[in-house]
């Protein structure tokens, strides 16, 4: 590992201490006001979190996937919201720089990445194209030392914060599949890039989502990643699975807080005379619950050790986040229905927890993306 254990130990300690002193009380604010206030995320940047994934040379902390799930675990006990400010500067706003940027782009937007500055957002999904990225019509046509983007990027996260979009457009217009797309880097404020009215949603309040419109909008020919075209989306599958196992640590830690905050809370509810903790089918839904929390564990800690001896984690990283999304969705579901009735009133937080995790089996690949990958990956492997 990059850190030794008891530093790492340290971090996550002061990670677990900020999120129940800091992050969890101010959840009921940020779910009303649908923004995080400004001196948490000034916090956030203070901790080094927009900084996890990025190389210490560039002012990062330069954690493998070991460190930065253990991390995420820590972190993901506090509504999704809060990780969603940073989570694009971790996972692919920086990481596709780190592995294919140029060292023109890497100086310039690595550290502004890593010390919160910029925030990342990430442009894929549009109106016609989301699962099947072949399908994007978002295009980038060269014009001398530039070129002009045109197209509408939808349901994208961070959009009214951000500093910096990683967008995805058409460069090859005669390709008909991923192959002819290209990433660029697009500041916020370039002239034709305009960001639409924030979302109403069913959860994950705080973190804003909003369509990002390109209207003849002029990139420098330089901002395109690794400096050549049609390399956008090969670039997005190699950190893809690095953010699928983020993103299944940070269900396993929501995982572990609901549960934790249900067996309080089952242990405190009297029914027919006792603690309903006390009885049976209370019981074997708690074991449930315990049993996935701890099988999607030992998923994610092997997959980053496989990552992290540079092996093929596709098919792993998969699995365990579709794993890890679907158990959240179960357990934070059992936990409404042994909460009864005060699980579906928003002074409790569950009802909350409930919406924000149905997100989670969506976003970086849909549950059924996942499936695909997994059985095609084995098909493909298998005499």
């Amino acid at each position: 590992m990059a850190l030794d254990q008891d530093t790492l130990h340290q971090l996550c300690t002061t990670l677990e201490r900020f999120v129940h002193e800091r992050l969890i009380p101010a959840e009921r604010e940020v779910a009303d006001g649908d923004k995080i206030p400004d001196d948490i995320v000034s916090e956030i940047r203070d901790l080094g979190l927009f900084s996890l994934s990025i190389p210490e040379e560039f002012g990062g902390l330069g954690l493998n996937m070991q460190e930065e799930v253990e991390v995420a675990m820590v972190i993901g006990e506090a509504a999704p919201a809060f990780r969603s400010i940073f989570g694009t500067n971790v996972g692919i706003g920086s990481q596709a720089i780190v592995l294919d940027g140029t060292a023109e782009q890497k100086a310039t937007y690595l550290p502004k990445l890593a010390s919160g500055e910029l925030i990342g957002s990430f442009c894929l999904t549009e109106p016609e194209a989301g699962s099947d990225a072949g399908s994007l019509r978002t295009t980038a046509r060269r014009d001398g030392e530039d070129y002009i983007l045109n197209g509408t990027k939808r349901f994208i996260t961070n959009a009214p914060y951000a500093g910096l979009f990683t967008v995805m457009a058409r460069t090859d217009m005669e390709s008909k599949d991923a192959r002819g797309v290209s990433a660029f880097l697009v500041e916020a404020g370039t002239p034709g890039l305009r960001i639409g009215k924030p979302e109403k949603k069913m959860g994950q309040q705080g973190a804003p989502v909003a369509d990002v419109i390109f209207e003849d909008c002029r990139v420098p020919a330089a901002n395109i990643i690794g400096g050549r075209e049609n390399m956008g989306f090969r670039t997005a599958m190699k950190v893809l699975d690095k953010g699928r196992l983020h993103i299944s640590a940070v269900c396993t830690g929501l995982a572990k807080r609901v549960l934790r905050d249900t067996v309080r809370y089952a242990k405190e509810r009297k029914q027919f005379g006792g603690a309903i903790s006390d009885f049976q089918l209370i019981q074997a839904m708690i074991a449930d619950s315990q049993m996935e929390i701890y099988a999607a564990e030992c998923m994610i800690r092997d997959a980053a050790k496989t990552r992290d001896a540079g092996e093929d984690t596709k098919r792993k990283a998969s699995c365990t986040k579709l794993f890890a999304s679907e158990m959240v969705g179960r357990v934070v579901d059992r936990a409404v229905q042994i909460y009864g009735g005060a699980g579906y009133i928003a002074d409790y937080g569950i009802e909350q927890l409930y919406r924000d995790a149905r997100l989670f089996r969506i976003y970086e690949g849909t549950s059924q993306i996942q499936q695909l990958i997994i059985a095609k990956d084995v098909i493909a492997a298998t005499d």
